[in-house]
């Protein structure tokens, strides 16, 4: 797993909330972030897949399987490394570049743990 320098494939912001929104999303968002970050603020339509989870044997929620994932986090680094490991265990993961704070920038939703707008820190 590269820490520095990016390998995988990965999408825009705005390219990740066009496939895993809408009727009939062609993708899932799963997000990384640690608990305490998530209960502040996650990219709506998010679902929970902290890092250390994934890293400790953890797989996608039954409800997000059969669609490729496109893994955000706070900035895009852990995602980075959650798409990896995804790959290596045979799913097509892509990582979300500039994570949570890119979303917010490009005005797509942050919500906490109530679904009330949240915040990116």
């Amino acid at each position: 797993m590269s820490l520095f320098r990016r390998s995988g494939p990965r999408v825009t912001v705005d390219e990740a909330r066009s496939r895993t929104s809408g009727d009939r999303p062609d993708a899932v968002l799963p997000g990384i972030r640690e608990e305490p970050e998530r209960t502040a603020g996650h990219a709506a339509g998010a679902v929970r897949l902290p890092l250390t989870e994934l890293v400790a044997g953890g797989t996608l929620p039954t409800g997000a399987r059969g669609r490729p994932p496109a893994v955000i986090c706070r900035s895009g680094h852990r995602s980075e490394q959650a798409a990896e490991l995804l790959s290596g265990r045979g799913v097509r993961a892509v990582d979300v570049e500039g994570g949570i704070h890119a979303w917010a920038a490009a005005g797509h939703p942050v919500v906490d743990e109530r679904g009330n707008s949240g915040r990116t820190a």
